[in-house]
């Protein structure tokens, strides 16, 4: 087999990641030799191992006691996601399908690759990538199918039913259409089922139904410990910015060319609806990643384990960044039925380099798997273990007269002056062109701050609150009793909803 080089783990420390290197020991899992080291996906099996899906088509299991690879199963096409089944089989979303591996002769090796589920489009679109399954509190399980990309068109040869609304089948195989036809299809398009859309599968016959439109490249999706399903998207046309939804059934979360697959759809081009029209149907961003300074493509979310080593983290959820060395905390809540909250730098360091992919905790340890394909990113395997607690701002809350901060350790009695708390407001527009500038960009300065009575929690108050901002604050100037600065000082909150009370 092929051997492939990987690059150095650790670059050399800046002092930005030397400070990071006294909270966080960041190492590395070898991967398995002569396989492609780019993480398609990372679960942890029943009995302890780790069980790995790699880009190039394998999956492998890797014993901790042992210190070992064994490779199970060969052969995928692009998996980008693997999970261990009830039954005992792994489950891996390939491209074409959503398949079940199982060891029939118990000789540790796969013998049977079985179809669960594969009624869904495919065009040959370079862009159509299918992640999941992550597994709900119901049972049932999720997987997401990408929009196709206009940076490319579709093969003679599709597979499922092709939408008439829109531009007509001809037109993508005219030898112009780039130049000709490709911005009639959208940016990102999906002329064939489900593409854009949030599916739910039954595990034990593989039955299918949709659950949601309006997404683009939704990447990462997750569960957080009181059932709610979260799913993130990549910034780029009707994405301002990285959003991070909050999903239930039946919702329509933005991005206009899935509409078509909606029961019941009117028949109309999605893409020539008035703005206005879009706006009102969708279900805008519980937290809103300001691109290229929180994250540019979020990828999976898992929950940090309530444990004495990850401390007052324990439970939050993380998400992975692509274009840099970056695990991101969220911060979601819930005001007056709405979602909304914040997004702040958990682990920021070049020692992580970027691709960070796939996301897993076994014991107290979190495995970053890496990819790039042909964009930015990395590879590899990378290991975090925490050291001890930094100072950071634990927590956000939105409160009537503006945000209750919470941190890790007393504050100094000095941060009662507003001028400390750098701060500035904005939003990103909904609109088809790709992303979008910060817009309405103001500097804002609070009108009070009080401290609570342990120093852990601050009032910060403003003369005016705006819905429909992201509240960015930079809390740099901060120090707390012992004279520490925040580690991770930029956090910005996504505020849908002024608290009544």
């Amino acid at each position: 087999m092929t051997s492939f080089a990987v690059a150095a783990e650790t670059p050399a420390l800046s002092p930005a990641d030397a400070r990071v290197a006294e909270f966080y020991n960041i190492g590395k899992l070898a991967t398995p030799a002569g396989v492609d080291p780019q993480l398609g996906g990372l679960a942890l099996m029943p009995d302890g191992r780790l069980v790995a899906a790699f880009h190039h088509g394998e999956v492998a299991f890797y014993d901790f006691k042992t210190t070992t690879w064994k490779i199970f199963a060969e052969g995928l096409h692009e998996p980008l996601g693997v999970l261990p089944a009830k039954d005992g089989s792994i489950l891996v979303m390939q491209r074409p399908e959503l398949t079940r591996l199982r060891d029939i002769d118990g000789d540790g090796k796969a013998d049977r690759y079985d179809a669960l589920w594969e009624d869904f489009g495919m065009t040959g679109n370079y862009h159509e990538f299918a992640f999941g399954p992550v597994r709900g509190p119901n049972g049932k399980l999720y997987v997401s199918l990408n929009l196709a990309s206009a940076g490319d068109t579709v093969m003679n040869d599709i597979r499922g039913e092709w939408s008439p609304i829109g531009l007509t089948r001809d037109k993508f195989y005219d030898p112009d259409w780039k130049k000709k036809y490709s911005t009639a299809a959208g940016r990102m398009y999906g002329r064939v089922k489900w593409r854009g859309c949030i599916i739910e599968i039954d595990e034990a016959t593989g039955a299918a139904s949709l659950f949601a439109t309006g997404f683009r490249s939704p990447d990462g999706m997750g569960f957080d410990a009181a059932g709610n399903f979260f799913i993130n998207d990549n910034q780029g046309d009707w994405r301002g910015t990285s959003p991070v939804h909050v999903v239930s059934r039946g919702g329509f979360y933005g991005h206009p060319a899935s509409l078509v697959w909606q029961p019941g759809w009117d028949g109309s081009e999605p893409l020539k609806l008035p703005i206005e029209k879009l706006n009102a149907m969708r279900t805008v961003a519980a937290i809103n990643l300001p691109h290229a300074i929180y994250a540019s493509s979020p990828t999976e979310m898992i929950l940090i384990p309530k444990t004495p080593a990850w401390g007052a983290f324990g439970g939050q959820m993380i998400v992975g960044e692509m274009n840099s060395g970056r695990v991101l905390r969220l911060l979601p809540e819930q005001v007056d039925g709405v979602w909304q909250g914040a997004c702040v730098s958990f682990i920021d360091t070049q020692a992580l380099r970027g691709g960070i992919h796939r996301l897993l905790f076994v014991g107290d340890t979190l495995y970053l798997g890496r990819t790039h394909l042909i964009w930015v990113g990395g590879e590899g395997i990378a290991t975090v273990k925490p050291a001890k607690t930094p100072f950071e701002a634990l927590n956000l809350h939105a409160t009537p007269k503006g945000f209750r901060f919470e941190f890790t350790a007393p504050l100094d009695a000095g941060v009662t002056d507003v001028t400390r708390w750098a701060a500035q407001r904005y939003f990103y527009k909904y609109h088809e062109p790709y992303g979008s500038p910060q817009t309405d960009l103001l500097p804002v300065t609070p009108s009070k701050v009080t401290l609570s009575a342990d120093g852990r929690s601050a009032e910060v108050e403003f003369g005016e609150l705006k819905p429909g901002y992201i509240y960015d604050f930079d809390l740099a100037g901060l120090t707390s009793t012992a004279g520490d600065t925040v580690l991770n000082p930029r956090i910005a909150y996504t505020l849908n909803r002024v608290p009544a009370k």
